[in-house]
């Protein structure tokens, strides 16, 4: 078969949510109406104008929420570990747990024929990395002098602290722990990052560079600086009394974004790999798109860049919206993105009243480990035949014309959409549907 017509299979997944660190528990929540957002932890509380965020809190970066690994792994990962921030972590966990759920051990892989590919949020430094030397460029005056900082304050800088925050290290510590040679990258794209990563990798199996690759993404909106720069550039949810009705995507009372951190991979195979070795088949990803849209000031047209996707999954798959079983949704919860979404939604799949779901009500925006989290989740929909609701969907709003799924009523269908963007209109999706040989 020309490796151009292959076709890619997903035959593991792995993740890190505020839902939970596997599919079980992340499903268990989505299918019991159960949000994972509360009243913040991990950041001093008074600092920020919102108090809540969806905390991963079930991970703590300990080796045992890795999975289960051979002894020399074991060892060499937990020895890595203090070059890894949480955020790579994250990622670093949710490939292991990919692996070990694809069964593609070391027994059965082509190092050569396997890589890697993450997409990532900007990585930013703790302070504390940087406090001792600050400290050490203060005077008595509390005033600080740039002066000194290359004599005096660089020196008590940990010598490797740039490792633990370089955004290619997740798609490398991953290649070079579990020895996998084939093609490596890593794309930073917010949002968007997940599903692109996706794409890369669907594309590099077509163009016969790999016979399999871990795809995805970690990221994280909870930090003390990222936090700070988020609030300056997004509308954030504030004054909620109950956090877990704080993400309330196309709903009329919704009152911003929420604030949260995750990872997810998915393992894809070319399908004649996956077969060869009686792979457990997930989904097959059939389509993909990306676009950016902004205008001369940088200001993102959401509704354009919602349709161009749509538009290129469906022409991209051979699909109509009639074939679509549901539509995962970026759903961010603020109010131009969501009409703008709600409304190009509307536009290619009004007719067909395609149900909508978003993860992000449960669990808010993870930011770059957003897209392949909410994969997952659909995937785990369509293997349950059930389709979970969006969370705190009460009153619909009428400028966002959508039919938010009821699993009364809907299903989720043989196929599914996950669409995401990043505030400055880059955006990206993929198209995945049920294996059916």
């Amino acid at each position: 078969m020309p490796y151009s017509k292959r076709r890619v299979v997903i035959t593991g997944a792995g993740l890190i949510s505020p839902l939970g660190n596997n599919v079980n528990d992340l499903w268990n929540h989505l299918s019991l109406g159960k949000s994972g957002v509360d009243f913040l932890q991990a950041l001093p509380p008074h600092t920020l104008p919102t108090h809540i965020g969806g905390e991963a809190r079930d991970f703590t970066g300990h080796i045992d929420n890795f999975g289960e690994l051979d002894k020399t792994l074991k060892r060499s990962l937990k020895k890595g570990l203090r070059l890894m921030c949480r955020e790579i972590e994250m990622g670093v966990a949710a490939a292991q747990l990919a692996l070990q759920d694809a069964g593609l051990d070391q027994a059965t892989r082509d190092p050569d024929r396997v890589g890697s590919v993450f997409g990532t949020d900007y990585i930013l430094t703790l302070p504390q990395e940087f406090s001792a030397g600050i400290s050490k460029c203060i005077n008595g005056h509390h005033r600080f002098h740039f002066e000194n900082w290359g004599d005096e304050g660089i020196a008590q800088v940990a010598p490797l602290w740039l490792l633990k925050y370089l955004p290619n290290m997740p798609a490398s510590h991953v290649a070079i722990y579990n020895d996998l040679r084939g093609p490596s990258n890593t794309l930073t794209m917010r949002e968007a990052s997940g599903n692109v990563a996706i794409a890369e990798a669907v594309t590099t199996i077509r163009r016969g560079a790999a016979d399999a690759m871990l795809a995805g993404a970690t990221g994280t909106r909870i930090h003390p600086l990222r936090s700070v720069h988020v609030a300056l550039q997004e509308a954030l949810v504030n004054g909620m009394a109950n956090p877990a009705a704080a993400s309330r995507p196309f709903e009329l009372n919704r009152a911003g974004m929420v604030l949260g951190e995750g990872a997810g991979v998915l393992m894809l195979e070319a399908l004649e790999h996956a077969e060869a070795r009686s792979a457990n088949i997930l989904g097959e990803v059939v389509g993909y798109a990306g676009t950016s849209v902004a205008n001369i000031k940088a200001v993102a047209d959401y509704r354009r860049a919602f349709e161009n996707i749509l538009v290129g999954l469906l022409e991209r798959s051979g699909m109509s919206p009639a074939d679509v079983g549901h539509i995962h949704a970026h759903g961010n919860a603020t109010i131009r993105s969501d009409q703008e979404e709600a409304a190009a939604i509307d536009e290619i799949f009004g007719e067909t009243k395609t149900p909508v779901t978003a993860a992000k009500s449960y669990m808010g925006n993870l930011g770059a480990g957003s897209g392949v989290v909410e994969t997952i989740a659909s995937l785990q929909a369509m293997q349950h035949e059930q389709l979970f609701p969006i969370l705190n969907y009460e009153t619909p709003d009428p400028q966002c014309p959508l039919h938010a799924a009821d699993p009364q009523v809907d299903s989720p269908g043989s196929s599914f959409v996950n669409v995401n963007i990043t505030p400055l209109g880059q955006a990206s999706g993929i198209l995945v549907r049920k294996f059916t040989g």
